[in-house]
């Protein structure tokens, strides 16, 4: 480091500076020399040994996917001239570390202008979003705020191939068990004919169209509402919103409740009594001087409720139903299912 800092800046002896720059020289010239040889390689109609090796890899998954029934039609139609993407290890590589506040998450998630494009939506698709709440007793607003939060109403599903992405960290090592049965579940979709090799496009870790599902909760929970015979959730159409309906039903969403209000709390509040494990009634929550954000009493018909403070003692505070727990089935993130509650609201 200090001799990059000498070279840039120009300080420090000149025969460091010269040995310095005879090292960086040397570097790049041993580096160019082992270009050549691969290219030399390359040009002699060398193939990578990487290539071999993921070549092996491919006829050992093609030959666990037909023993689990998948067609050799599907197979040559799916992985013809797969090959690992770079980019999806580049990405897998560096997710950001950095750790957003719930204020923050909130700023970005439940923006405005999601707010407005979501009432728009709603409004459009208003009779179908009905007949899904009709059979599935998941009010509008709930299936449109986790379609936001998830795809930005299908504005942001991810360009990649979800066969190549999924190929690609299945044989990357790190996560292999679990991309590979992501995989195999992604071969079977195309074998029943919910979607094509080239329409199955999803984000760079598989996660597909505009619900944003894996394959495997595809084949649990995406559903064929229209009859049609496929289930497609890569349109927004009747699949798509009773397929996040079903989801939230599968795991126990209750059509009369919400998932909870913002409170405020009395001055000197004990924390301790914050916390997902335990339901109290509306009534004990009053005793103890919880309020609504106005000041006013708590609704006495409201269903027991938990206490959350995602953000903390010092943050804002909110009641929480078991519709709550459902939300994190979708995402284990108190963030995010407050950022659904919370959007939910907003749109309507």
């Amino acid at each position: 480091m200090a001799q990059d800092v000498a070279m840039v800046g120009g300080g420090g002896p000149p025969a460091k500076r010269d040995k310095t720059r005879r090292m960086a020289g040397g570097a790049r010239r041993g580096a160019w020399a082992a270009c050549c040889l691969v290219v030399v390689g390359l040009l002699a109609g060398g193939r990578p040994a990487a290539a071999d090796r993921f070549g092996d890899w491919l006829r050992d998954l093609k030959t666990d996917a037909r023993a689990a029934g998948i067609s050799p039609r599907t197979l040559d139609a799916a992985l013809a001239g797969v090959a690992p993407l770079p980019k999806v290890i580049e990405l897998d590589r560096k997710q950001p570390e950095f750790t957003l506040t719930f204020q923050e998450y909130l700023d970005r998630v439940v923006a405005q202008r999601r707010i407005e494009l979501g009432r728009d939506r709603l409004a459009q698709r208003r009779p179908l979003l009905e007949q899904v709440a009709q059979r599935y007793g998941v009010a509008p607003r709930y299936i449109v705020a986790l379609w936001g939060i998830e795809s930005d109403y299908g504005q942001q599903t991810g360009g990649f191939s979800v066969v190549a992405s999924l190929a690609t960290l299945a044989y990357d090592g790190r996560r292999s068990s679990y991309f590979r049965g992501e995989l195999l579940d992604a071969l079977r979709i195309l074998d029943h004919g919910d979607v094509t090799p080239a329409a199955m496009k999803g984000s760079w870790a598989g996660a597909m169209g505009q619900s944003q599902f894996m394959p495997s909760a595809f084949l649990r929970y995406a559903v064929d509402f229209n009859g049609d015979g496929r289930r497609d959730i890569w349109s927004d159409g009747p699949d798509l919103f009773a397929s996040i309906a079903n989801y939230l039903v599968q795991f126990g969403w209750h059509p009369d409740q919400g998932w909870g209000r913002s409170v405020l709390l009395p001055p000197g509040f004990d924390s301790a009594l914050a916390g997902l494990d335990t339901l109290r009634p509306i009534a004990e929550w009053q005793a103890l001087g919880v309020r609504r954000v106005d000041g006013s009493a708590l609704p006495p018909d409201d269903p027991p409720a938990a206490l959350l403070q995602p953000a903390g003692s010092d943050g804002p505070a909110f009641l929480v139903t078991d519709n709550f727990r459902v939300l994190l089935r979708w995402n284990k993130s108190n963030f995010f299912a407050a950022a659904v509650g919370l959007l939910a609201d907003s749109i309507e």
